[in-house]
């Protein structure tokens, strides 16, 4: 079983709109995965119990009252039923290329991190999941969507990570210290981009955080630009032939900075 959980923002004004899409699609994988949402914000509660998933209303902040991303994976840890937990960003559409994928990458690797780049689309009224939703939603992203470097998914198998620092959730960096800690760990680092279309619902961004203080801390905590590891610096694509090692198979000269 896999366990997928997130931490929800207020559901609020379009907040609302986007999130309830997300975790509906998330209810609709198959096989059925274990969803966790995490957090006391205003609508979280209702929608687990609408959905009967499960709740876990608290987690550990720091000064300015933001969620640390060490407590809520630990918490994640603990409560999962699954062998398996994917972290997914609250306003990500999952899709069945994702289950296929983590199925894919579990048959060969017991040890990894699957990761992948996302599609941006702008989509202003709830989704009505019936049997066409999938091909029409991929045609959107085709169409409109345009693809973003940023990490919003991380699949791995239970006890991967050792301590995690205690970064600010929702700040910027703090997803990049992932992709590098499991190259330290000699995990292979699997790029998904190709095989899974995540989708990511516009929404207003506080540009604010980006140079905020809890990002420079995110920063500090990661050990510095150089460690700012992304879908770049994965070990291994998954494609159509299955796990590929990127060292070998994309590129003339090894750029890892961690050859495996």
């Amino acid at each position: 079983m896999l366990t997928i959980f997130a931490m929800p923002r207020r559901f609020d004004g379009v907040f609302s709109l986007i999130q309830k899409n997300a975790i509906t699609s998330w209810t609709r994988l198959r096989p059925i995965c274990e969803i966790v949402l995490f957090g006391n914000e205003d609508g979280t509660a209702e929608l687990a119990r609408e959905f009967g998933l499960r709740h876990v209303p608290s987690v550990v902040c720091n000064s300015y009252g933001t969620p640390l991303v060490n407590d809520l994976f630990e918490q994640a840890e603990r409560v999962a039923a699954g062998k398996f937990l994917a972290y997914v960003n609250a306003d990500i559409i999952l899709m069945s290329d994702f289950m296929e994928a983590v199925q894919r990458v579990a048959q060969v690797c017991e040890r990894f991190l699957l990761v992948g780049q996302r599609r941006n689309i702008d989509l202003t009224e709830p989704i009505n999941f019936n049997e066409e939703w999938e091909g029409r939603y991929r045609q959107l992203a085709f169409n409109t969507g345009k693809l973003y470097p940023g990490i919003d998914y991380f699949v791995y198998p239970a006890t991967l990570w050792g301590k995690i620092p205690q970064f600010a959730l929702g700040r910027y960096y703090w997803d990049n210290w992932f992709l590098y800690a499991a190259r330290l760990r000699k995990a292979p680092v699997i790029d998904a981009t190709q095989r899974v279309l995540a989708l990511h619902q516009n929404h207003p961004v506080r540009e604010e955080l980006i140079d905020g203080p809890e990002s420079k801390d995110n920063l500090m905590l990661i050990g510095g630009g150089y460690n700012l590891f992304t879908t770049y610096d994965a070990t291994h694509q998954l494609t159509g032939s299955g796990v590929v090692s990127r060292c070998r198979s994309c590129y003339p000269v090894c750029t890892c900075k961690f050859p495996m």
